[in-house]
C-alpha cells in the first residue's frame, strides 16, 4: 500500500515537472517570437529609414544612317559599332539604370537603308548591350519603316540581349503589363509615346495598330501613367513630337507635357526634333518634377556638312538621381550634359558611295578645357567643343538646385 501511494505521488511529481516544463517552453517561445518580431519591426524601420538612390540617364536619338553602318563594316561581313561609343561608354555604364533612344529597325527580312527607311545591322544592338545600356526606347516615327514585323523584330533583337524595349507592344497594348524596373530598391516605370509613324501606319490593320503601337491617344497615356504612378515609386515618361530642327518646344509640347506631370509623371525626357530644346523645372504638390523638351541626337550623321545644321550634332545625356527614404521618393539631382559627334573622314568610299568616316560621340566635360580627354583634340575641334558646350547649356538653361 505505501509503495503504491509513494508510486502515485512520484508519478504526479513527474507529470506536474513535464506540465511545468512545457508551460516554461511555451512561455519563453512566445518571448522569443515576440522579441524575433521586434527584431524584424525594427529591421524593417531601419530598412524604411536607410536612403536608396538610382541614378538614371538617357541620351538623344541613336540614329543610324548609311554612312554610319558603312563605316562600322568589317572586312568579313560583319558590323563593328562599339569604337562609336568609344568615349561614352563610361558614362553610360556608371548609371543605375541607362534608357538608350533607338530611331530606327532592325530586321533581316529589309535590305540595310538609313533615311527614309531606316534598318541597321543588328550589331548596333550588340554595341548598345556593350555600352551598358538596360532599357531601349522605340517609341518613334521610324519604328514601321520595315513593316510590323520588322518593329517586333527590333523588340526581339533587344530583349535577347537582355534589354526591354518601350513604345511597341509584342502582345496586345491594353493587357501587357507596364516596364517597370526595381533599381537599387527604387522601382522606376519607363513609358513612352510616338506622335505618328510616317504615314506607314496605313499598313496595319486597325486590330493590329492598338494591340502593338503605342501612340499620343491621351485617354491611354493618363490611365498608363496613372497605373504606372500606383505600381511604382517614380515614372519616367519619353514622348517623340515636335517640330524637327526647331530649338523651342511647340505649345502642343508644353501643354501635353504638363498634363503628363499632373497624371502622375516624375520626369520626362522628349525626342523628335533632332535638336535640344530647353528644360524645364515644375513644381506639384510640393515636389520638384523635370522636363527636357528634347534631347537631341546622340550619335547620327546630321551634321553641319550634311543638313547644314550644327545643331543636329549637338545632343544631351541626361543624369537624374532619384532618393528614396521613409517609402517617399523624389528627384534628387539633375544634370544634363552636353554631347557632340565628332566625325573625321577614312578617305575611302564604301559599297554604297559614301565616304566613310569614323564617328565619335564626346561627352563634352571630357573635352573642354581640364577635361581628360582635352589633348585628343586639335585646335580647331577644341574651340568648337568650346563653343557646344557654352551654347548648349545656354539653350538648356536647366534650373535645379
Amino acid at each position: 500500500m505505501l509503495d503504491r501511494i509513494i508510486y502515485k505521488k512520484t508519478t504526479l511529481a513527474c507529470l506536474a515537472f513535464i506540465l511545468l516544463s512545457l508551460l516554461g517552453a511555451a512561455f519563453y517561445g512566445l518571448l522569443f517570437e515576440k522579441a524575433s518580431s521586434s527584431d524584424k519591426t525594427q529591421q524593417s524601420k531601419a530598412q524604411s529609414r536607410k536612403v536608396k538612390t538610382a541614378r538614371v540617364m538617357a541620351n538623344g536619338d541613336i540614329l543610324i544612317h548609311n554612312g554610319l553602318y558603312g563605316s562600322a563594316e568589317q572586312a568579313d561581313g560583319t558590323y563593328d559599332f562599339k569604337p562609336f561609343f568609344e568615349y561614352a561608354k563610361d558614362w553610360i555604364s556608371s548609371a543605375d539604370l541607362a534608357i538608350g533612344d533607338y530611331e530606327g529597325t532592325i530586321s533581316p527580312d529589309y535590305p540595310l537603308a538609313g533615311y527614309p527607311l531606316f534598318n541597321a545591322p543588328s550589331e548596333i544592338a550588340d554595341a548598345m548591350k556593350d555600352t551598358g545600356y538596360d532599357v531601349v526606347d522605340l517609341a518613334h516615327n521610324h519604328i514601321l519603316d520595315s513593316g510590323l514585323s520588322g518593329a517586333l523584330n527590333t523588340v526581339k533583337t533587344f530583349d535577347k540581349l537582355g534589354m526591354p524595349s518601350i513604345g511597341v507592344y509584342k502582345k496586345d497594348r491594353d493587357k501587357e503589363d507596364i516596364l517597370i524596373k526595381n533599381v537599387n530598391g527604387i522601382k522606376i516605370a519607363i513609358l513612352g509615346y510616338s506622335y505618328a509613324y510616317n504615314g506607314l501606319e496605313a499598313n496595319l490593320s486597325a486590330e493590329d495598330y492598338e494591340k502593338h503601337m503605342s501612340d499620343l491617344n491621351e485617354d491611354k497615356m493618363k490611365a498608363e501613367i496613372q497605373e504606372a504612378e500606383k505600381k511604382a515609386d517614380v515614372t519616367i515618361v519619353m514622348p517623340q513630337m515636335g517640330v524637327e530642327y526647331q530649338r523651342e518646344p511647340t505649345q502642343e509640347q508644353v501643354t501635353l507635357y504638363h498634363k503628363m506631370i499632373d497624371w502622375g509623371a516624375d520626369v520626362i525626357f522628349g525626342g523628335h526634333p533632332h535638336v535640344v530644346e530647353p528644360s524645364e523645372t515644375v513644381e506639384k504638390d510640393g515636389e520638384k518634377k523635370f522636363i527636357i523638351y528634347s534631347m537631341g541626337n546622340f550619335i547620327s550623321n546630321q551634321r553641319l556638312e550634311t543638313v547644314d545644321d550644327i545643331w543636329t550634332e549637338r545632343g544631351l545625356l541626361m543624369d537624374v538621381t532619384f532618393e528614396k527614404k521613409n517609402h517617399k521618393t523624389k528627384i534628387k539631382t539633375v544634370t544634363a550634359h552636353p554631347t557632340l559627334v565628332w566625325v573625321w573622314s577614312k578617305g575611302v568610299t564604301g559599297s554604297e558611295g559614301f565616304v566613310l568616316s569614323d564617328y565619335r560621340t564626346l561627352i563634352l566635360e571630357d573635352f573642354i578645357k581640364g577635361g581628360k580627354y582635352r589633348d585628343k583634340l586639335d585646335a580647331s575641334m577644341q574651340e568648337k567643343v568650346d563653343t557646344a558646350y557654352q551654347e548648349m547649356n545656354e539653350l538648356v538653361n536647366l534650373q535645379w538646385n
